[in-house]
């Protein structure tokens, strides 16, 4: 299909529910571009040997704290273990990590039992923080902790059983329940997977799923597709950043586009862009561990000016940041929609 662009003229005034952000980090489109999603010219910001001990970090999560910011982060070790560290920053830009990973509290060894911990997303709901991960458990399913402090984290029960990867949580119980999307999956790497919504009273009772969307044969989201930042709620719907992946002669390719979900019935796809956002092009998200990746987890986002920042794990290694303004991206997606 032709993509379309779209003009100022063709652009929504799309009311985002969310506070003033002026301490976004930020870097203006370059010159000449009619990307609707560019990248910050200093990425990669998180490079792979950030603390001594890790051999990659990406895929993480980050959200406005006091008067900066703070993060959950994927981390490989150099034994190649997956586990979630801890770090802040003042500008979400320059990032201090621990060098520990967090410690989870829960009585119950069943619960806190390690075996792996990867791909976090953090989520503000109500009065805290809560953090979803793809945990080790017999299998990857979805791991769930909450923070008021970013001190204590207290871990819940797993919210689904084996096999579960990409729980992301909406930002306020939708119809007085607590809303996550999830990608069904198996024991390894996965070469199909559909995004699933589910809901829960409690955030430990999980059911009423629905079907949300699939992938699309013969695209950039033909194999799989799995649900990126913490959806963002405007007046044109739910707007969900998802990654989509194709298999190529040469293995998997990572690229990821954008969503706009019904407020009320987030199962109800209303648009869908049919060209992806951003696809791995730069080197740094072309070579790594796992090159042709780009994989988001996280967004910050400023409400009065609708500008996004956008972060993303680049070839399983580093973390890289784009742009955007969130009218533009609606537009883009309104004018390029394939549902």
């Amino acid at each position: 299909m032709d993509v379309a662009t779209p003009t100022a003229t063709t652009f929504v005034n799309t009311t985002i529910v969310g506070d003033a952000l002026p301490n976004l980090p930020w870097e203006d489109r370059p010159a000449g571009s009619g990307d609707v999603v560019w990248r910050y010219s200093g990425n990669p910001i998180i490079k792979r040997d950030a603390i001594p001990t890790s051999n990659s970090i990406f895929n993480s999560a980050v959200v406005p704290f006091k008067d900066g910011f703070a993060g959950v982060f994927r981390c490989d070790n150099k034994k190649r273990e997956m586990n979630i560290y801890r770090g802040f920053s003042r500008d979400a830009i320059h990032w201090d990590l621990d060098h520990d990973p967090i410690d989870l509290t829960n009585d119950d060894p069943e619960v806190t039992g390690f075996v792996h911990r990867y791909d976090p997303r953090v989520c503000w709901i109500e009065d805290r923080y809560y953090v979803t991960w793809c945990n080790g458990y017999h299998g990857p399913t979805i791991g769930v902790a909450y923070t008021f402090d970013f001190e204590t984290f207290y871990q819940l029960e797993n919210a689904f059983l084996p096999y579960n990867r990409n729980g992301v949580l909406f930002p306020h119980k939708i119809n007085d329940k607590y809303a996550m999307l999830s990608r069904p999956s198996d024991t390894g790497h996965t070469p199909f997977g559909d995004i699933f919504y589910s809901e829960s009273p409690d955030m430990i009772h999980w059911g009423r799923h629905r079907f949300v969307m699939g992938t699309k044969p013969w695209t950039w989201q033909s194999t799989k597709i799995g649900a990126g930042p913490t959806p963002i709620e405007t007046s044109e719907g739910w707007l969900l950043f998802y990654h989509g992946v194709l298999t190529s002669c040469n293995g998997f390719v990572y690229s990821f586009g954008a969503a706009l979900l019904d407020l009320e019935q987030p199962w109800k796809v209303r648009y869908r862009t049919a060209p992806y956002l951003l696809s791995p092009q730069m080197l740094y998200e072309c070579v790594g561990d796992v090159p042709n990746v780009v994989f988001p987890c996280a967004a910050l986002v400023d409400a009065p000016s609708g500008r996004i920042a956008i972060y993303y794990g680049a070839a399983d290694t580093v973390t890289g940041l784009a742009f955007g303004y969130i009218d533009e991206i609606i537009a883009f997606m309104k004018a390029n929609s394939e549902v």
